[in-house]
């Protein structure tokens, strides 16, 4: 897609995913993830054309502004939001498809040293990251996958699951009643929360079979 159709999706997602946004001029001037990924998408043209040298020094501009580090060989789709922005990273030989919001402080890092190679995550169209996840190596996020916060994905996940957890963890399916929130966290399971009600259903019961044992030894 051209540089100015993508950047258009980009300026819109604002307004289609963040309540807080009011009006053009306060996103153009103030929001940090907007500023990345037009900066972004004039390094990448630049580091596509073999400009690489330039492509890099607007990518660190870019990341003294903005606290945002995008290599600029990630390719990006259109419709990208990144929410608040500070310390996130996306590696060089990421892929991220239409509509992918991520939040805070999530890394898309790679792994392996070997150069020429595919070392870091893609990301399917309608993917969430939320705040501090990690996505790491060249594994697949399927199409309308939810990561929960702070989350390490090490696999590659199927599409239209919620991923939760360390190591990242599959929880729920779309078919299991997945939320088509895009902001929502308070939607996003907590398996540990739901293991410790699993685990305080189970101590009631026993404890009503201990009652009930109890009760009938005592009658006469």
């Amino acid at each position: 897609m051209p540089f100015w159709s993508s950047l258009a999706r980009d300026f819109r997602a604002i307004f289609d995913r963040d309540p807080a946004s009011r009006s053009r001029l306060e996103v153009i001037l103030t929001y940090p993830g907007f500023h990345a990924i037009f900066l972004h998408r004039m390094a990448h043209s630049l580091y596509s054309n073999g400009l690489k040298l330039p492509a890099r020094l607007i990518s660190s501009f870019s990341r003294f502004l903005t606290g945002i580090e995008i290599h600029p060989g990630a390719r990006i789709g259109p419709g990208f939001f990144i929410d608040h922005g500070m310390g996130v990273v996306i590696g060089e030989t990421t892929e991220i498809g239409e509509d992918v919001t991520l939040f805070q402080g999530v890394s898309l890092g790679g792994n392996g040293k070997d150069r020429g190679q595919k070392r870091h995550p893609t990301l399917g169209n309608h993917v969430l990251v939320g705040a501090g996840a990690k996505i790491l190596g060249n594994i697949r996020i399927g199409e309308g996958v939810r990561v929960g916060s702070n989350a390490v994905v090490l696999q590659s996940i199927p599409a239209h699951c919620t991923v939760v957890g360390i190591p990242g963890r599959v929880v729920r399916t779309k078919e299991q009643g997945y939320p088509e929130t895009f902001l929502n966290h308070q939607d996003m399971p907590d398996p540990f929360l739901e293991r410790i009600e699993s685990l305080e259903k189970i101590i009631s019961d026993l404890r009503e079979e201990l009652d009930s044992a109890r009760n009938s030894r005592l009658k006469p």
